[in-house]
């Protein structure tokens, strides 16, 4: 008979993990998995930490600056073509919360290429 946590386990083994459990577009992607043994044997699976990259490590594109009612989801829709991509713009403006980049009118969200992808000089 097949442990369950034993086949757990071996789903879960990197590399693989972290390219299976989140797709390409997912801020968790390429994240490694660890494994954590309690005193009574019992072993829980976690993702590392996932550190918010510098903001200088994105090329800005343009700004957009924040109106009345608007959703951090609905701007990523409008500027990246994928709402659920909105990490993304809370990267690039050191947002640990995405709801603090919405809540003052007037606010200037940087909207930025991937990170570590360069710009190109003039265009």
């Amino acid at each position: 008979m097949i442990d369950s946590n034993q086949a757990l386990l071996q789903m879960l083994q990197p590399p693989e993990l972290a390219s299976r459990l989140f797709p390409p577009t997912s801020r968790y992607h390429g994240i490694e998995t660890k494994i954590l043994k309690s005193v009574n044997g019992r072993q829980v699976i976690y993702l590392k930490r996932r550190f918010v990259p510098s903001p200088e490590r994105f090329e800005l594109l343009q700004e957009h600056l924040v109106t009345q009612d608007e959703r951090l989801d609905n701007i990523t829709a409008q500027y990246v073509g994928d709402p659920e991509l909105f990490w993304r713009i809370c990267d690039a403006n050191r947002a640990m919360r995405p709801d603090e980049l919405t809540e003052i009118i007037g606010r200037r969200l940087k909207i930025t290429l991937p990170e570590g992808i360069p710009g190109v000089p003039n265009a």
